[in-house]
């Protein structure tokens, strides 16, 4: 009994490193599209005072979040996942995680990406994210840095912070082909 519940705790345990590795397989390829949640920045919500042009008035990475950051574009350039374009939210922590991940030449803003402010927009942003993932068929890969707000309206599921999921396109829904978590 007690070996069946040692083989079960380590086959557990070892799920994440399988589903990061096929994550990893499918990047290496190219062609892929994949939602990203901005690295760490502790808290919830924005201040009252929120202005999308000042930081200073946003929640923003945390140093873990940086070193995050830069573990991930570390870690796409010695897996050798080509990316060949970076969309990403306005708020300072998701801009922020995609220059510090990819290099600030391969990034783009797109308002698409930001946190909706109510149910009206959330729908019309998530209409213009599908026809960019529908439009995408570059070589390299397209990563598309965002809340977990948009992340949970596009395929029902959540994501942690920095966690990249790789989608599975061809259907009618969006759902997650592999995740490469980033710890």
């Amino acid at each position: 009994m007690f070996r069946m519940f040692i083989a079960i705790a380590l086959f557990l345990f070892t799920l994440p490193a399988q589903a990061t590795e096929a994550g990893w397989a499918l990047l290496r390829n190219g062609g892929q599209v994949v939602l990203m949640r901005h690295a760490n920045a502790p808290g919830t919500g924005d201040p009252a005072n929120f202005d999308i042009e000042k930081c200073g008035t946003q929640r923003n990475l945390s140093d873990r979040g940086r070193q995050q950051a830069r573990r991930i574009g570390a870690l796409y350039d010695a897996r050798a996942a080509p990316v060949e374009k970076v969309l990403t939210s306005r708020y300072c922590r998701a801009r922020d995680t995609a220059v510090m991940a990819f290099g600030a030449e391969l990034v783009e803003l797109f308002d698409a990406l930001d946190i909706p402010p109510d149910d009206a927009a959330a729908e019309a942003q998530k209409a213009e994210i599908l026809a960019r993932i529908d439009a995408y068929t570059g070589s390299g890969n397209l990563v598309m840095v965002t809340h977990l707000a948009i992340i949970e309206a596009m395929i029902g599921g959540s994501a942690r912070e920095g966690e990249a999921i790789i989608l599975s396109r061809g259907s009618d829904n969006l759902r997650a082909a592999g995740r490469i978590t980033f710890n």
